[in-house]
């Protein structure tokens, strides 16, 4: 799953559509609106999102809502988790070792 949704996240266009849907359910016309390229294009960006799970679709009437799914994202964090910790403490060493030198 990890790997679908960093294949989802790896096109800017469908990163900025993720942060569209954080305020809530939103029709593709809307979404599609906020970039300069065909209805059919964004539609297949929000196929490759909801394929990976990042994102729902139910219909209102004649519209297709999407909204933005959490578990996934929440999945990606957690396995990031430990490479975080990794890094942070990598990053604290190397301040602390340049505030050495400052003496």
């Amino acid at each position: 799953m990890t790997v679908d949704v960093f294949a989802a996240l790896a096109s800017p266009v469908r990163r900025e559509i993720t942060a569209l849907l954080l305020d809530g359910p939103r029709p593709v016309n809307d979404l599609a609106a906020h970039f300069s390229m065909s209805r059919p294009s964004v539609s297949e960006h929000l196929r490759v999102l909801r394929d990976a799970g990042l994102v729902s679709e139910r219909r209102s009437g004649r519209q297709r809502l999407y909204r933005l799914e959490p578990a996934p994202l929440r999945e990606l964090s957690e396995w990031l988790s430990p490479y975080e910790r990794f890094w942070r403490e990598k990053l604290a060493n190397l301040r602390d070792l340049l505030d050495e030198e400052d003496l």
